[in-house]
């Protein structure tokens, strides 16, 4: 008995373990739950709370803002009024000068009407006064006026002639001393020395020696070199040196470099010749670069084209009369600049006028018509300034004085060119007659290369062997000949040579 009861006993207090566990339980739960629902009630009030303040804060800045607007477009209003009422203001001052003009014209009106009635008066007092005279000396006012002038011409006739001579003497005297004083001035500021070129020089050689390979076998070098150059190698009994002579001053320098470029290198042989030649052609070019620079730098004329600039170098290796046509362009340039300073011209026009002058030289050769004429087409080919092209047209008097730089152009070439020494007369006749023979030379088809030699008593041609055959050398030499005979006048005879070679060039490879 005892046994069951205490299982009945551990039965019931089990049950009521797990009854008492489930209450305390549902209390726990439930406490739980008011906790929450608390917490959830607070969150609400501080989001409430949150939002009203955002809510507040929004409406102040909007409110601010809104003043901010307000108060902009209060001032614009402001501003508005303000120009509205200078507009006002200004109508109104326009309004007054108006009517201050209006009562000024009508004055002038009136005036203009008084001074045409007057006008009338004096008109018809003077009609009235002329014909009062003409009716008391029964001529009229023209009569009356011829008379007069006459008796006046008849009285003075002397003492006019007298006042007008003196007059054009001492306008003339002092004209020319000015011009004088003026044209003096510049020459004694530029003393320039003067130096004619020559048609030929002496080329110094280390020995005796090196002119026997200059010949070469048969002389095979010298007829190369001379072909390829142009030029004349005359070598007589003087010591050490042989003569280069050639009316081209281009051909003269460059045979003189490539000579000199040829001794150095020890090998003369017709390749080595060739290669030697067309190398020295090169530094030639490159001279002419650099006169050009060094011509428009020393004459005080800038903003030259580079073309121009090399057409202006070539000139280093032009003459005229003997003359240097470069050196002489340079000291025009500054002769014309010292004339135009003293006649308040202008001083850069006339520098570029006499600098550029001849620069139609430098392909006269090669292009028909005179030198003036050339320039003018190379000048306004690279846009030069027309004032310059109008300055330099004139300086032959091919063209007429359009500006005063013209004439100060044309006197600075005469001041330069006819200083004594500068020109030699017989010296460009020369060169015109070896030119003259070797542009009639090219004339006729077939030829390459012709050049005037032995002080041009030779012509000598190089014709192409694919267009000129043997038998047609003869009939082209007659031809040359007497188209020579009938345009040139020279003393003597002139020899011409035609020279025909085949050349055969294979690489083995």
């Amino acid at each position: 008995m005892s046994l069951k009861l205490v299982f009945v006993l551990i039965a019931l207090s089990g049950v009521f373990g797990i009854l008492l566990g489930y209450a305390f339980r549902w209390l726990v739960a439930l406490g739980h739950s008011g906790s929450l629902e608390l917490e959830i009630k607070q969150r609400l009030l501080e989001a409430k709370e949150k939002a009203n303040r955002i809510t507040d804060k929004a409406e102040e800045e909007a409110e601010k803002t809104e003043q901010e607007k307000l108060k902009d477009v209060r001032i614009r209003e402001d501003e508005v009024r303000e120009k509205e009422q200078r507009l006002i203001k200004r109508e109104e001052l326009l309004d007054e000068r108006q009517v201050d003009l209006d009562k000024e014209g009508d004055r002038l009106k009136r005036e203009e009407a008084t001074l045409e009635r007057r006008e009338d008066e004096v008109k018809e007092l003077k009609e009235e006064r002329e014909k009062q005279l003409e009716q008391a000396g029964d001529l009229s006012a023209e009569e009356a006026r011829e008379l007069l002038l006459k008796d006046i011409e008849k009285d003075h006739e002397e003492a006019l002639m007298l006042r007008l001579q003196r007059l054009e003497t001492v306008s003339r005297d002092e004209l020319e001393a000015k011009a004088q004083n003026i044209i003096t001035t510049a020459i004694h500021r530029l003393g320039n020395a003067v130096s004619a070129d020559v048609m030929s020089f002496q080329f110094p050689l280390p020995n005796d020696e090196t002119k026997g390979k200059i010949i070469g076998k048969e002389g095979r070098n010298i007829r190369a070199f001379e072909r390829a150059t142009g030029v004349d190698i005359i070598i007589d009994d003087t010591p050490e040196h042989i003569t280069i002579s050639s009316f081209d001053p281009i051909r003269r320098h460059t045979a003189r470099i490539a000579l000199e470029n040829l001794l150095a290198d020890g090998r003369i042989q017709p390749a080595k010749i060739e290669e030697a030649v067309a190398k020295a052609k090169q530094e030639i070019e490159d001279t002419i670069k650099q006169k050009g620079e060094e011509a428009a730098y020393q004459a005080g004329v800038h903003n030259i084209s580079a073309e121009l600039t090399k057409l202006l170098g070539r000139l280093h290796f032009r003459t005229s009369y003997g003359q240097n046509i470069l050196q002489h362009s340079i000291e025009m340039a500054h002769i014309a600049g010292m004339i135009a300073e003293e006649v308040g011209a202008d001083v850069s026009v006339a520098r570029s006028g006499a600098l550029l002058h001849d620069i139609g030289k430098a392909v006269d050769h090669a292009v028909q018509g005179t030198h003036v004429e050339i320039g003018r087409r190379i000048l306004q080919k690279y846009n030069v300034d027309e004032a310059v092209v109008k300055a330099m047209q004139s300086h032959h008097e091919e063209h007429p004085y359009e500006t005063p730089e013209s004439i100060i152009v044309q006197v600075a070439d005469a001041i330069s060119a006819g200083r004594p020494g500068a020109r030699r007369d017989t010296v460009e006749n020369y060169l015109k007659r070896l030119e003259d023979l070797e542009r009639i030379a090219k004339e006729f088809p077939g030829v390459e290369k012709c050049y005037a030699i032995e002080a041009g008593r030779e012509v000598r041609v190089f014709v192409n062997p694919g267009k000129v055959k043997d038998v047609e050398m003869h009939k082209l030499a007659r031809d040359i000949a007497t188209k020579v005979q009938h345009d040139i006048r020279y003393p003597g005879e002139i020899k011409v040579n035609i020279i025909r070679e085949n050349r055969v060039v294979e690489f083995a490879r």
